[in-house]
């Protein structure tokens, strides 16, 4: 009997610890299929969600605020991955995507300047986005019409716009008060800004009046807002440009018109620098500048004065005509599979909301694309605390549409750039403009023949 109760007892421990091996070995199981379950998971998800990259130029403030703006984007939705990735300047963003085009190390989009898009066309690397705007029906008719027009080539968008910016002539209110002037009625026309430089410098010896950096975007803006086409056949937008678009008067007029304050001692010479130009500004060196508006945050936080926003200047037998855009537009790869470039596309029209654009405006500076985004509340919080925010929107809604202010189109323009800097730097140390204004003619129209040339046309 013992014996046999003894057996059972065993044989029921058995059972006892047999079942809990199995409960353990299921327990773990169980255990190991979810954790490869939740593994298998994350990976379907994660392929599940579009990867798009972009390849951006933007530093300080405006890479900031493009970070945050690309943050809120992926944590709006689960089906698309932004990855900004900042690649240096335009030229060499532009280098590295011309050594990479046509590979799978290609962005799916791409910031490219203003300057830069004849080239992005013609180099077969890009899908026009009026194929995506076709096919979505977007309507870019609600983005602003001074910035659409010069991304807009026989009514077809190669690229939509993005950071746009025109430059704007900055003062130092502080320094036209003590030189008796009126700050609230800043030199309109270039001999405004002649009379302005010498009462300020006589006012103050250790101040000169104005400086304009030797940059040929600004040049570029000084003559359109004269009615003057940079190269001819309609700015290069009916035709290959063959030529030089301005005539002697409306060229010369600049050069001669930095040459009067040369000579009076009223001009601050920085050369091609513009980080020195605004530090001496900044300094109270200087008391006018002409920049981009896309400074005006950095400069009105920084100055240790009350900063003024003016439009740009014009000759005073001029009728001002306006500004043409400046910045860099979003480019689509071409190459990429269609799931990609739709996920792209899909970022493309978010950048353009008013909320996104106004963030980004307030940000960093440049408009709005969007026009509704100057009725959102965080813009007219910002224009109610700095009011010379506005002078750069109105001065871009100001601008009459013409083919001079829609801006050239041409893949030599940054060497074109170039030359109009070499000129303008030798009148600023000296150097007499009829030589310096004919040696940058001859030298700008050679580049057009030798681009032309290059093309077999």
């Amino acid at each position: 009997m013992k014996k046999q109760f003894l057996l059972t007892s065993l044989m029921m421990l058995l059972v006892v610890i047999l079942a809990a091996c199995n409960s353990n070995e299921s327990s773990s199981t169980t255990e190991t299929n979810s954790s490869n379950n939740s593994e298998s998971t994350g990976e379907t998800e994660s392929k599940e969600k579009q990867i798009v990259t972009f390849w951006h130029s933007m530093s300080g403030a405006g890479q900031e605020t493009l970070n945050s703006i690309v943050e809120d984007y992926n944590n709006s939705q689960d089906e698309i991955q932004v990855n900004a990735e900042f690649q240096g300047t335009y030229d060499e963003s532009l280098t590295k995507f011309n050594a990479v085009a046509g590979s799978d190390s290609a962005p799916t989009m791409i910031q490219t300047f203003e300057i830069g898009t004849r080239s992005m066309i013609n180099s077969g690397q890009i899908v026009p986005i009026q194929e995506f705007v076709d096919a979505d029906g977007y309507d870019m008719s609600g983005l602003e019409e001074n910035i659409t027009n010069y991304y807009s080539l026989d009514g077809k968008f190669y690229s939509m716009p993005f950071n746009s910016s025109t430059p704007v002539m900055y003062y130092n209110k502080d320094a036209f008060k003590e030189a008796g002037l009126d700050p609230e009625a800043p030199p309109e026309t270039y001999e405004e800004v002649e009379a302005a430089s010498k009462a300020i410098v006589e006012s103050n010896p250790d101040m000169k009046g104005f400086a304009l950096q030797a940059y040929g975007w600004l040049w570029e803006q000084l003559l359109a807002n004269q009615g003057a086409l940079l190269l001819n056949n309609d700015n290069g937008r009916t035709g290959t440009p063959t030529e030089i678009g301005w005539t002697e008067e409306e060229g010369k007029s600049i050069f001669e018109w930095v040459k009067r304050m040369v000579d009076a001692g009223t001009f601050a010479n920085y050369g091609t620098n513009s980080d020195n130009m605004m530090a001496g500004f900044l300094a109270g060196d200087v008391a006018m500048f002409l920049q981009s508006s896309a400074s005006s945050r950095d400069v009105i936080d920084n100055a240790p004065f009350e900063v003024g926003i003016a439009f740009l200047p014009h000759p005073e037998n001029k009728e001002r005509q306006g500004v043409v855009i400046g910045g860099a537009s979003l480019w689509m790869i071409d190459g990429k599979p269609e799931a990609e470039q739709t996920a792209a596309w899909e970022f493309m029209k978010y950048l353009q909301t008013p909320e996104v654009q106004a963030k980004w405006h307030i940000g960093t500076g440049y408009f709005a694309i969007n026009p509704a985004a100057y009725d959102e509340q965080i813009v007219k919080d910002a224009y109610a605390e700095k009011p010379q925010l506005q002078v750069t929107v109105d001065q871009l809604q100001a601008t009459k549409p013409s083919y001079a202010t829609q801006g050239a189109l041409m893949d030599m323009l940054p060497e074109g750039r170039k030359v109009m800097e070499t000129a303008l730097e030798k009148v600023y140390n000296g150097g007499e403009v009829d030589e310096a204004y004919n040696t940058a003619v001859e030298q700008f129209n050679a580049a057009i023949e030798k681009a032309n040339a290059a093309r077999g046309e």
